[in-house]
């Protein structure tokens, strides 16, 4: 059951990946010819990229997280033995989550904010919408951080 869980969480971020990043480059280049060559554009066009941006930001992390491929300093971890990497790579794992958590805690206030106040990003599209992804993405992060730091041997 869980496999099929994560292998299900998997696909709906590797799926979501692929269809923002195809979106924001095709809105883009239709953006950059529209205005190049025929003088107009879409109006809310620049706005929905910068979402994108956004989005696609939030789920690449999260896919990097699976495997623990975040970029990282890890001056210590070339001068300790085996047992001691465990310790410090555990060490890392739940600062990571801590953190991870602290932001999503504070980005669902934000986004919340947004909501109460019916702010609009674009084309009437509720900025919380265009913000969701922040406290969700960092949830999963740490999530994922917290899990790998209790299971690692």
């Amino acid at each position: 059951m869980t496999d099929r869980l994560l292998a299900g969480v998997r696909f709906l971020e590797d799926g979501l990946l692929v269809i923002l990043l195809s979106s924001m480059i095709l809105l883009a280049a239709y953006q950059v010819v529209a205005r190049n060559f025929f003088d107009t554009g879409i109006l809310w066009g620049d706005s929905m990229v910068r979402v994108l941006v956004l989005w696609v930001t939030f789920i690449g992390a999260t896919i990097a997280s699976r495997n623990d491929e975040h970029i990282r300093i890890d001056l210590l971890g070339r001068f300790m033995g085996d047992r001691s990497s465990i310790w410090m790579d555990r060490f890392r794992s739940l600062f990571t989550a801590v953190i991870a958590g602290i932001f999503a805690w504070y980005s669902l206030e934000f986004v919340l904010l947004d909501y109460e106040d019916g702010i609009t990003a674009f084309a009437s599209v509720p900025a919380w919408i265009c913000e969701a992804v922040m406290p969700v993405g960092a949830a999963l992060i740490s999530f994922r951080y917290l899990l790998r730091a209790l299971t690692l041997r």
